[in-house]
């Protein structure tokens, strides 16, 4: 019976439907993370009737045919780029995107990757770096006898030093926004890599034309929303139990078959 292999499919996509809810939850506290969602398609359809095929010699049409399906797959799980709420730290290196972009950070191979965390501190160097220690792309260096540092909404920092009552310029933060941001390849860390899906990066500071804001002392937080999270679970247990019933189901039927005397 096709239906043990049909409803096989249905409980192994609604599987992988609860494992993307779960890393959802999971990351609901994880900086910057994007939720994802699964998108199933349907399998191919088995054709007892091919629709549109002559039913007689005066070559009247099959208005519907009859096609059998033969279950779902996964079809991709894609990411939403939906803003997060922002969340004040008070910390001096802490920064939130509000709008469109991406921090550069390079990694230790030179190449460089794109994230929307912005816990940034600094090393002992001076160079602003991710809790990972990765430097933000462009360097910016902060002089040792600074007192202050700001950084404005579009990704000047200034710093305040010791002796001095002007301001002077240490580096100018630039983002990086891509055609298609659900197209980056998760890396995990918060990072992402480009991929001829997202396109090349566009650099640019922030609030320029496409680019999004820096706001300093904030970040962004998951865009992960508990209940609707919670809501999805509950769908797919049922799905999954649905799909089992009728597994169990054809399997009496085959029962019942092979007990015919």
């Amino acid at each position: 019976m096709g239906s043990l292999d049909i409803a096989a499919t249905g409980m192994l996509a609604q599987q992988r439907n609860v494992e993307v809810v779960s890393n959802n939850l999971a990351n609901m506290n994880t900086t910057a993370y994007k939720r994802r969602r699964t998108e199933f398609t349907d399998l191919i359809y088995q054709d007892l009737r091919r629709v549109g095929s002559t039913s007689a010699d005066n070559g009247a049409t099959v208005p519907t045919g009859t096609q059998i399906g033969l279950g779902v797959k996964l079809g991709s799980v894609y990411r939403i780029h939906e803003q997060g709420n922002l969340s004040g730290t008070d910390n001096t290196f802490d920064l939130a995107i509000q709008g469109k972009g991406f921090f550069q950070v390079t990694l230790p191979n030179g190449t460089t990757a794109y994230s929307r965390d912005g816990t940034f501190q600094l090393n002992e160097n001076g160079e602003i770096v991710t809790n990972d220690g990765l430097l933000l792309s462009p360097s910016i260096t902060i002089p040792s006898n600074a007192i202050d540092v700001t950084i404005n909404s579009s990704g000047q920092v200034q710093v305040k030093l010791e002796g001095q009552t002007a301001l002077s310029t240490s580096g100018q933060i630039q983002i990086a926004t891509f055609q298609n941001a659900a197209g980056l390849e998760a890396k995990g860390d918060n990072l992402y890599l480009e991929t001829p899906a997202s396109s090349t990066p566009n650099t640019g500071n922030p609030g320029a034309d496409g680019f999004g804001t820096l706001l300093q002392g904030f970040l962004e937080t998951a865009n992960v929303n508990a209940v609707e999270e919670i809501s999805i679970l509950i769908s797919a247990q049922r799905a999954y139990e649905m799909n089992s019933k009728v597994i169990k189901t054809s399997d009496e039927m085959l029962a019942t078959v092979a007990n015919l005397r």
